[in-house]
């Protein structure tokens, strides 16, 4: 047998170059989960000093099934969802919409990829600032612009369902450019000569998406689907910047935040539940292990049949 790297003791050679990435990964990513995971089943608060107490199920129970509490948890879980079906359809659509126009030879096409992209370069901070402003209902642009037309809005500050939809709207603003540079990708390795064979057979536009276009994509189809659903069900810090924490409208990973830090009531008075905090990410980490492997699962079949 051939040994790449020698006989002997050269042998663990590629194990002591794999350590300090597995170390780092450990460190970074790994230690905290597992650290979560112990952590869901006390009653730690994160100060420093305070004694914690292991209470095994208590958190997972009083979050899914004691009282009113629980209710609104499982609103929030099910804010999650419909916020993960919104921007995972739209922001889907649009960047593929996108990036089939731009992907054209038109005028200032680097212009516009630009342009597209910028939002996701911001930070959320940035992002919620420019939104904040944009949509300040005393004064602000878009109040000046509805006022027109004799109409008003309280943006952010309105109704929930009001307010849940502008961040939605705006999440979808602030990361469509990863899902257009993706199939953008995915696009330009389209061969030529696939649409020249499909021009000279006299296919429509249509027929030419269906049968070409959409086919040779479904790498860049499952990655954005991957991603989208993904990132989705973990976003929270928009929902902090532009809203805070109001009921009827936060979700899951906000949730984790505000009684992981004491922001449930508006100030940082309220208590730190990071116990508690840590058995709801556990929560939001089953769903989006079920989702996320369910979407890898179907979309590997779909790839499967498509390029065989």
């Amino acid at each position: 047998m051939n040994y790449h790297f020698g006989r002997g003791r050269s042998r663990i050679l590629p194990y002591l170059l794999l350590l300090p990435g597995l170390l780092f990964y450990f460190v970074i990513a790994l230690g905290p989960s597992l650290a979560t995971t112990v952590f869901s089943f006390t009653d730690a608060t994160g100060i420093k000093g305070s004694k914690v107490n292991w209470v095994g199920l208590d958190n997972y129970k009083e979050f899914l099934f004691m009282g009113q509490a629980s209710i609104d948890n499982l609103e929030a879980v099910g804010r999650t969802l419909i916020f993960c079906l919104l921007v995972t359809s739209i922001q889907f659509s649009l960047g593929l919409l996108v990036a089939i126009i731009l992907n054209q030879k038109i005028k200032g096409r680097i212009i516009f990829r630009t342009i597209y992209f910028m939002p996701v370069i911001l930070g959320a901070v940035i992002q919620g600032l420019i939104w904040s402003l944009f949509l300040f209902p005393l004064g602000g642009p878009m109040a000046k612009f509805i006022g027109l037309f004799g109409l008003r809005s309280e943006f952010l500050g309105g109704p929930p369902e009001v307010a849940f939809g502008w961040v939605t709207a705006i999440q979808i603003w602030a990361n469509m450019g990863t899902t257009m540079i993706i199939f953008l990708a995915g696009l330009q390795t389209i061969p030529a000569e696939m649409y020249e064979a499909a021009e000279i057979d006299g296919a429509s536009p249509w027929q030419v998406f269906t049968n070409v276009t959409w086919p040779l994509l479904t790498p860049s189809v499952n990655t954005n689907l991957t991603l989208n659903i993904i990132g989705s069900l973990q976003a929270w810090q928009l929902f902090l910047i532009l809203i805070g924490y109001r009921n009827k409208t936060q979700v899951l990973g906000y949730l984790i935040y505000a009684v992981g830090f004491g922001q449930t009531s508006g100030s940082v008075t309220a208590s730190f539940r990071q116990g508690y905090a840590a058995a709801a990410s556990i929560v939001l980490f089953v769903i989006v292990l079920v989702l996320g492997m369910s979407a890898n699962y179907f979309l590997q079949r779909r790839e499967t049949r498509i390029l065989g």
